[in-house]
C-alpha cells in the first residue's frame, strides 16, 4: 500500500497531539496515510477541494478531528461519498461534549461515524476495519492485533489474580 488509503484532517495544528494516535495506528499496521489541516471555518474552500479530490487520488476513508464547534467531518462528509469518520476532540469549555454532538447528529444522508471523544486511535482502527474488505492482509493484521491484546491482558489478569493470593 504506497499511495495513501486514508486522509486525515484536523482543524488546527492543536489537534495533532490527539490526530498522531492515529497515524501511529495507522504506521503499526502498514496502512498508508496523509495528515493535514484543513478547518471547516477557515478554510472551507481548501476542506470542500480536499474532500471532493480525495477519491480520485486513492484515499478511501477519511478521519477528521475537531474540537468546540466541530463541523470538520460534516462538511467533509458533505462533498464525498468516501466513508468519513469524525473525532470529536476534547477543548473547550464543555470539554469535547459540544463537538461529540456536533459530530455525531448529522442529517439523513451525511452520515458520519463518529467515535468517543478524542478517540483518534479507535478511528484508526475502524478505517482498517473498513479497509479489510478490500485488503484481507490487512484482516489478518487486525486479528493478530487483537490476539495479541487479549493474550496481554489474560497475562495481566494472571498476574493480578498470583498477587491477590500471595497478599491473602
Amino acid at each position: 500500500m504506497e499511495k495513501p488509503l486514508v486522509g486525515i484532517l484536523m482543524g488546527s495544528d492543536s489537534d495533532l497531539k490527539v490526530m498522531r494516535k492515529a497515524a501511529e495506528v495507522f504506521r503499526d499496521l502498514g496502512v498508508s496515510f496523509e495528515i493535514d489541516i484543513s478547518s471547516a471555518h477557515r478554510l472551507p474552500d481548501r476542506t470542500a477541494a480536499y474532500a471532493r479530490s480525495a477519491r480520485e487520488r486513492g484515499i478511501e476513508v477519511l478521519i477528521a478531528g475537531a474540537g468546540m464547534a466541530a463541523h470538520l467531518a460534516g462538511v467533509v462528509a458533505s462533498h464525498t461519498t468516501l466513508p468519513v469518520i469524525g473525532v470529536p476532540l476534547a477543548s473547550g469549555p464543555l470539554n469535547g461534549v459540544d463537538a461529540l454532538y456536533a459530530t455525531v447528529q448529522m442529517p439523513p444522508g451525511i452520515p458520519v461515524a463518529t467515535v468517543a471523544v478524542d478517540g483518534a486511535k479507535n478511528a484508526a482502527y475502524l478505517a482498517c476495519s473498513i479497509l479489510s474488505i478490500k485488503y484481507p492482509d490487512l484482516a489478518g493484521k487486525l486479528e493478530e492485533f487483537r490476539l495479541k491484546t487479549r493474550e496481554e491482558l489474560l497475562a495481566r489478569s494472571a498476574e493480578l489474580q498470583r498477587q491477590i493470593m500471595e497478599e491473602g
